[in-house]
């Protein structure tokens, strides 16, 4: 079946789903969601997937573009949430998305605030989530283990780090996902293609253990929809709908830093923070230059907001920290933008291994999959990592009697070549383009070849060719999914206002009937063509 998302499609499913009975309904279209959504499609089962808002629109585009084996989970004795995490971590960069996840390296600075024993510590830590990835099944080329380096080794990889006193760093390799809304826009696509109706702007009003009554947010009809079972994957706003759950919501602010800030950063930087044993800040270099800088965890008190903002404590807390190891401060003029996502933990009442009335740092990332008295099954806890698991014991629960998940082993959207598909033209597609839509980049670049105005950057390395393509293929219905979903162009104000007329134009171009370039009929990439693009030096292991 066809894995585009567009409005046509929504108009005539959304139609389909109010005339008959769907085995699942999952609410919210978050990364657990959407692999909610296509664990149950793959299984066989008929799904309807909804939201109020747009595919990944809550935390799961607010993350730190992590996908980490939880070594942090180690160190605190959670084992079980650490092995999951490596098990998951394994999955994406193996079998599910490696033309998303891949590995990177990054440093600990061995400053003087870092005495020897706590570096010694900090060692025998990665050297056991080594063996946490030895145990997962995932191969050291693909992953390399950590390493001690030289301060002149050091400063090549990150040369706006303070020489004086630098006793080298410590090596590390974790998995990072390009673009965290990306990866859940290929999930939704790859749950369509195996025939999930997944519905944008279809706010569900209440849940009961047979359905759901839902509102079309671009129309104001409002309609029930009837399901055999139903699964609430809603986050943070999962208690709003299930009023038993009891989050306690805390807040992640990340920086934006301009291109330059930091020199010619060539790894991640892990930066200890003052007063912590295990905490740390990360500096994540971005594909376009710019950089992210994270992360806080503050909790959050009252009602649950849409979209949280960064408060400007939490931008003077991550300057001061990522400055302590610098030569030079970062000024606050050098950050472009910030975010902030909400993490939905379990409180301490549901999560045994932390205590209550502690700090939501200290709470466990365990997922949990509670079931309401009258049927709802809400999925909650957890991080991006784990969605597939998340989702798969969402689904288990919710279909008891439903065939074994399959999603361990089953590609999403532009990891393998669509079926029947064929490189037909062996050239070259743009290195930006491999490495965002991996084996897709063929298709976004046939558009181009049809309308050369289509290649234009429009800003931070996006084409035109890729508003156009997100309106017909990933679901996009109006600018703010182009710019601050598909693309993450809005998280820089001055570049989403610069973009702003390009992306209405998208829309109207995109929306036009013809022939619409779909990747199942069109692949110029080649196998070979992709892999190198994709590998690279840092998936290799491979550092200058």
């Amino acid at each position: 079946m066809d894995s585009s998302l567009n409005a046509t499609r929504r108009a005539r499913e959304l139609a389909e789903i109010r005339d008959g009975v769907v085995d699942v309904l999952v609410v919210g279209l978050g990364a657990t969601g959407a692999g909610a959504a296509l664990d149950a499609a793959a299984r066989g089962l008929s799904v309807a997937a909804i939201d109020a808002h747009d595919l990944a629109f809550g935390t799961s585009r607010w993350s730190s573009k992590l996908i980490h084996g939880g070594l942090r989970y180690l160190a605190g004795g959670q084992v079980g949430v650490a092995r999951e995490s490596a098990v998951e971590r394994g999955v994406l960069l193996r079998h599910t998305a490696p033309h998303l996840v891949r590995a990177h390296p990054y440093l600990l600075p061995l400053t003087p605030a870092v005495r020897s024993a706590q570096a010694r510590i900090v060692m025998a830590g990665y050297r056991l989530g080594d063996g946490l990835r030895a145990t997962a099944g995932t191969p050291r080329p693909l992953l390399p283990g950590p390493s001690r380096l030289t301060a002149e080794r050091a400063l090549r990889l990150a040369p706006a780090l303070r020489a004086d006193g630098l006793r080298g760093a410590l090596l590390s390799w974790d998995g990072r996902v390009v673009d965290d809304a990306r990866l859940v826009v290929a999930i939704a696509r790859t749950a369509a293609a195996h025939g999930a109706r997944v519905l944008t702007r279809c706010r569900a009003l209440t849940l009961c253990g047979d359905g759901a009554q839902v509102r079309d947010e671009l129309t104001g009809a409002e309609f029930g929809v009837r399901a055999r079972a139903v699964i609430n994957a809603t986050g943070v706003w999962a208690g709003g709908l299930s009023p038993t759950v009891e989050l306690r919501p805390s807040r992640g602010t990340h920086l934006v830093l301009r291109p330059g800030a930091l020199g010619g950063l060539g790894a991640g930087l892990h930066v200890p923070i003052p007063g912590e044993r295990n905490r740390f800040a990360l500096v994540l270099p971005q594909a376009d230059g710019r950089i992210y800088v994270g992360l806080t965890d503050e909790p959050v008190d009252g009602p649950v907001p849409d979209v949280p903002e960064a408060p400007e404590s939490d931008v003077a807390f991550l300057l001061d920290v990522l400055s302590s190891v610098l030569r030079e401060p970062v000024r606050r003029a050098d950050v472009a933008g910030a975010f902030a996502g909400l993490r939905p933990l379990l409180s301490a009442g549901d999560t045994p291994d932390a205590p209550d009335g502690g700090r939501t740092a200290d709470l466990s990332r365990r997922h949990a999959v509670i079931t309401s008295r009258d049927g709802v099954v809400t999925v909650v806890g957890g991080k991006l990592t784990t969605y597939r698991r998340m989702a798969e014991d969402a689904v288990d629960a919710a279909c008891p009697t439903a065939p074994r998940s399959r999603t361990a082993r089953l590609p999403l959207v532009g990891a393998r070549p669509a079926p029947g598909a064929e490189a037909r033209h062996p050239g070259v597609s743009p290195a930006h383009l491999v490495a965002r839509y991996g084996w897709e980049a063929g298709a976004v670049q046939e558009l181009v070849r049809r309308d050369p105005a289509l290649g234009e950057t429009v800003v931070a390395g996006i084409t035109r060719a890729e508003l156009v393509w997100a309106v017909r293929h990933e679901g996009a219905l109006d600018v703010d999914d182009l710019l601050d979903r598909r693309t993450r162009i809005g998280l820089v104000p001055e570049d989403r206002a610069a973009a702003l007329p390009a992306a209405e134009a998208a829309l109207a171009l995109g929306r036009r009937k013809g022939d619409l370039a779909t990747p199942e009929r069109v692949h110029e990439v080649t196998e070979r063509d992709h892999r190198d693009k994709c590998d690279g030096d840092l998936h290799t292991g491979r550092l200058t």
